[in-house]
């Protein structure tokens, strides 16, 4: 799909962002990474200034992520008719892993850059990661399994999608999985203390 120079614009101010930083970016470098003339003012027929790229970049993330995290829960109510609980969690993990993935240059940003833009910080938390996390707390209140389990979905939200971001940021920090666990080692320990949340008297569907 051919993108239009906004989107381009966009795109390619995070990945100089992410590259380089915030301030170490010039919008003529901008301009020219996305195909227009560095220098020449292009940007500014779309955006206001660089920090209204950067602004315009997160809040897109934001509503992709909304829209994401919908379709995901769609699939994963597909699923149950036909997998398993621990077929099910897994998909809810590795659909975690993707979209921290998919988010890693907005990731550096943020660590790097933000915290001068609180009110970015907010649109970040509350637009991408909080939507995670309920997402996480809707999906196993409505699982049958999960029916009679005493638990505190809101805490165990936090423990279960935090470890899917740790595990990513790690990777992207570090250059290596933690504890030199591959993905799918991962996976499997994230479903095994997934399903020790079950009743006692419950079995694994």
């Amino acid at each position: 799909m051919t993108r239009s120079t906004r989107e381009r614009i966009i795109d390619e101010a995070l990945r100089l962002f992410a590259e380089r930083g915030y301030a170490a970016t010039s919008v003529a470098e901008i301009e020219a990474a996305s195909g227009l003339s560095p220098g020449a003012g292009g940007l500014y027929r779309h955006f206001k200034s660089k920090y209204e790229v950067l602004a315009a970049a997160i809040h897109e993330h934001a509503a992709r992520t909304r829209s994401q995290v919908a379709v995901s829960l769609a699939e994963l109510d597909e699923l149950e008719s036909r997998t398993d609980l621990e077929g099910r969690l897994a998909h809810l993990c590795r659909s975690g892993l993707a979209k921290v993935r998919e988010e890693s240059e907005l990731t550096r940003v943020f660590f790097r850059d933000l915290s001068q833009f609180p009110e970015l910080v907010a649109v970040v938390q509350e637009g991408l990661l909080q939507p995670m996390f309920d997402a996480i707390v809707s999906w196993f209140k409505t699982q049958p399994e999960y029916a009679q389990a005493d638990v505190d979905w809101t805490g165990v939200a936090v423990v279960l999608g935090g470890s899917v971001v740790h595990y990513r940021l790690f990777q992207e920090t570090v250059g290596t999985s933690p504890g030199h666990a591959e993905k799918e080692q991962f996976v499997a320990g994230w479903v095994r203390l997934a399903v020790g949340l079950l009743p006692a008297h419950a079995p694994v569907s």
